[in-house]
Formats: structure tokens, C-alpha cells, sequence
């Protein structure tokens, strides 16, 4: 009588395991075949095909991200974080803008009449007795160009043109061609001239209709070539033979700077953010892909491309590395970006990963690193909204 309930106990035993061990064999034939079946969609992928953004997702992105502007960033009187000037309101307005939003919709209204109020009797656009004139007039600038859909900025945007060609570094200012200081701009003429700015003075000047055979474009492509670590004709200021890896550092005036830092023997590091400043700025100068200074700078970009991090100085500046990494690889009509391992990236998509990774509950988006005010949620969700018109297959760019 004890052995058959044994026999019994064994045999459900054995049926338990056999039944476990048929069920792990069906879990791993079916994650085989999951794992083939992806594999070969990635290989059967053109290589040239079109970027894969998910546009339903993008729309729903931009829509949360106007909702948290309009609602809880937004100030009475149309301006965003007015505590750091106007820059802020036309980074903002213009990513607006740039996301479909008309200039006539109440929330960019009131920015713009807001950043009307800033119009300077010399032709500047910018806060009363501001430190950063050309800074704020080039942001200030593109923003009219993106809603001068009527014409009706035509007469403020002249005399803006004219402010931002005064106040590049040149012959005026008694710095010639062999000066580091040529083509260049700063936050304004107490400053020396930085790439940083003289990217955005070429963007502006572009955005009202300049193009690479403007003067004052051709005086900054000199001071651009001046801030790459690659040495030429271009550029024989000493500094690129010390880290001659092709990328671009912050200035290259008033001895040099970079804010990655320098190496032991005095060279000054490559970064992220300036690279593709640097970049962008010399395509929107008339410098072809064959050009030995933009294979250079490619040649950085596939052995440092990253969608994590500012590659040089990490999560600091990290939003405003995204939305020059975007313009810049756009200008350059890249679809995808091979890096030093081969690896084809679709970098709009990898970037729009990020970024909707990193959205806020509340639309906004944030650096947990504050520096260069990226603590501020309006400032970073601007910069987001002129990133994502670039990650957008189909929008027009600029």
C-alpha cells in the first residue's frame, strides 16, 4: 500500500520537470526566432533609407512640451526666464515657430511683441545696458526671420543686420586678418570673440537671407578655421599642432581657450558642442564635404558620436550639444553617421529616443547639470524644440 502512492509521487514528479524542460525549450525558440526575425529586418534596412522617427510620438512630444510653455513657463507679459535678458524668449519663440505654432497663436504673439520691446535705437535687440548685445540680437534675430511671413519685420531686421556687422571683430576694430580676434564675435566688444557666438552670428546673418559669399560670413569662416584642431593654410596659430584630432575648441583669441580644458603639453581639447558649431558654421560658409577641414571634423565626429552625453565636458551644455549636433548633420545632408567601429547610425532617431527618454511628467525638459542656465526648464525645452524640427523627416529646415 506505501509503494504506489511512491510510484505515483515519482511519476508526477518526473512529469513536472519534463513538462518545465519543454517549456524552457519553447521560451528559447521563441526568443531565437524573435532575435533572427529583428535581425534580419536591421539587415534588410537600406543603409539610405529614410529616418525612422515615430511621428505620432513626435507630435505628442511637441504638443506636451507647447502645453507646459503656455501654461507654466510663460510669464504676463510673453517673455520666458526675462531674469537672464531676452535670449531666453527667442530661443524659445523660435522653436515654437519652428514646431508649427503660428506667429499669430497668442503664446508666440506676446513673445514677440515682447521681444519688440528690446529693439535698440542702434539697430541691437537686447536688454537695456546688457553685456551680451550680439548674443542676444543674433537669437533675437533669427526669431523675426522665422515669423517675417507678412514682411512686417523687414525694417527691424535691416537695421539688425547692420548692429551684428559692427560688432564683429575686424578691420574696424583695428584686428586684421592676422589677428585671432578677425571675423569673429563675443557676447559683445567688452568680450573677445568665441565660436559660440560667431556660430550664431553666422546663422543669423544666414537667416535673413546672407549667403557664403557675404563678407561678413567670409570673415567668420576665418575665425572659425582658427578654433579646429587641425592645422593648415587655415590655420597657423600654433594650437592645432598640439591636439591635432580634427575637432573644434571654444576660441582660439586672447591665447586660446576650451572648455573641455587643455592637455599637458598646453593644447586645448576638442569638444562636442563646438565641433558641430564649428562644422555648421563652415558649411553655411560655403565649405564643401571635400574640404580637408570638414573631413577632419567628420572623422572626430564618428569616433566621438554620442546621444548621452556632450562628448568632452559630459552632461554640461548638454542640450545646447543637441540641437547644434542636429543643424549641423542636417547642413551636411547626412541621413546617418558611421562611427570609427562601422556602426551605421540613424542619428535622428537616436535622437529622438533620447530625448523623449528624458522628457519631464510636466512637457519640459531639464539639465540636472545647471551650468550655462540649463537648469532652467524654459531655456532647455527651446533648445529641445529646435532639435526636434531637425529629428522631423519632411519639416523644412534651416
Amino acid at each position: 500500500m506505501t509503494r504506489v502512492p511512491l510510484r505515483t509521487d515519482v511519476t508526477k514528479a518526473f512529469s513536472r520537470r519534463w513538462q518545465m524542460q519543454m517549456q524552457a525549450v519553447k521560451f528559447w525558440l521563441v526568443l531565437l526566432a524573435t532575435l533572427w526575425s529583428a535581425a534580419g529586418a536591421r539587415a534588410a534596412q537600406p543603409v539610405g533609407s529614410a529616418p525612422r522617427v515615430d511621428l505620432a510620438a513626435y507630435r505628442q512630444a511637441v504638443d506636451r512640451a507647447v502645453e507646459f510653455l503656455r501654461t507654466k513657463a510663460q510669464a504676463p507679459d510673453g517673455s520666458y526666464a526675462s531674469f537672464a535678458g531676452p535670449g531666453v524668449t527667442a530661443v524659445v519663440t523660435t522653436g515654437l515657430l519652428r514646431n508649427g505654432v503660428a506667429p499669430n497663436d497668442p503664446l508666440v504673439a506676446k513673445s514677440l511683441k515682447h521681444l519688440e520691446g528690446m529693439v535698440r535705437p542702434d539697430g541691437g535687440i537686447y536688454q537695456a545696458k546688457s553685456l551680451y548685445r550680439n548674443y542676444e540680437t543674433c537669437l533675437a534675430v533669427m526669431c523675426f526671420a522665422e515669423a517675417n511671413r507678412d514682411g512686417r519685420y523687414d525694417k527691424l531686421l535691416k537695421a539688425a543686420d547692420k548692429f551684428l556687422k559692427n560688432e564683429q571683430w575686424d578691420d574696424g576694430e583695428g584686428y586684421d586678418k592676422s589677428s585671432a580676434y578677425y571675423g569673429g564675435a563675443g557676447y559683445g566688444k567688452h568680450e573677445r570673440p568665441d565660436l559660440s557666438n560667431t556660430q550664431f552670428l553666422v546663422e543669423a546673418l544666414r537667416s535673413i537671407g546672407h549667403g557664403p559669399d557675404d563678407p561678413a560670413i567670409q570673415r567668420a569662416l576665418v575665425f572659425v578655421s582658427r578654433c579646429q584642431n587641425f592645422e593648415s593654410e587655415h590655420n597657423t596659430t600654433g594650437l592645432a599642432a598640439k591636439n591635432p584630432d580634427g575637432g573644434f575648441y571654444y576660441t582660439a583669441a586672447a591665447g586660446g581657450e576650451s572648455q573641455a580644458g587643455k592637455l599637458p603639453n598646453g593644447g586645448l581639447r576638442s569638444y562636442g558642442s563646438m565641433t558641430y558649431a564649428g562644422l555648421k558654421s563652415m558649411i553655411f560658409a560655403g565649405v564643401g564635404p571635400d574640404d580637408p577641414r570638414v573631413k577632419a571634423a567628420l572623422a572626430w565626429i564618428r569616433k566621438n558620436y554620442d546621444v548621452k552625453s556632450n562628448p568632452g565636458i559630459g552632461n554640461a551644455g548638454l542640450y545646447y550639444y543637441y540641437h547644434t549636433f542636429a543643424k549641423a548633420l542636417d547642413a551636411m545632408k547626412l541621413d546617418r553617421v558611421e562611427d570609427e567601429q562601422g556602426v551605421q547610425h540613424d542619428w535622428r532617431q537616436d535622437l529622438f529616443a533620447e530625448l523623449l527618454r528624458r522628457q519631464r511628467p510636466d512637457g519640459s525638459w531639464i539639465n540636472e547639470n545647471a551650468r550655462w542656465l540649463e537648469g532652467e526648464p524654459s531655456l532647455v525645452t527651446g533648445y529641445v524644440l529646435l532639435t526636434l524640427a531637425y529629428c522631423k523627416p519632411g519639416v523644412e529646415k534651416r
